[in-house]
């Protein structure tokens, strides 16, 4: 029998850096344990609406959020809140793959094209690595809203 593997973020603001990472990757917030909600609705303003029933101190409903990949076929992806900043160059990082399928000056026009969306949602550009084929085809390494580091490839 196989595993599962949740990516898990810590952060400042989880809620935050889940609504830059829903936008990046076309994942979704799940809805609330034992709530079905109806097509087209916000499922933040569930969460809202669950922990405040469920008496959640004000302070702590920002502690985590979640997304989920809407095909099922992504790992969840869960952050939650830490006091600490991050103070250090990531040990693991994501690839966000948005130009495999292409090579040489279309490829990286593409991750460019991207790298913009993303800044203009708070991710940071921090550099671009050219193809060096054999080993390279290029890419381009970001940051998010909270310094954590991500190629988008």
């Amino acid at each position: 029998m196989s595993a599962t593997v949740q990516i898990t973020f810590d952060a400042h603001d989880p809620r935050a850096l889940s609504i830059f990472w829903r936008e990046v990757l076309g994942y979704v917030h799940p809805a609330p344990p034992g709530v079905d909600l109806p097509d087209g609705a916000d499922p933040l303003a569930a969460w809202d609406e669950f922990l405040e029933a469920a008496e959640v101190p004000e302070e702590l409903r920002n502690s985590s959020s979640a997304l989920e990949d809407p095909d099922g076929v992504g790992p969840r992806i869960f952050f939650q809140q830490v006091p600490e900043d991050k103070v250090a160059k990531n040990r693991v990082h994501l690839d966000v793959r948005t130009a495999s399928d292409l090579s040489g000056e279309p490829r990286m026009a593409a991750l460019e094209a991207e790298c913009d969306r993303l800044v203009g949602l708070g991710a940071s550009r921090l550099r671009r690595h050219e193809p060096e084929p054999p080993l390279s085809i290029g890419f381009i390494v970001m940051a998010d809203p909270e310094g954590n580091e991500f190629c988008l490839d």
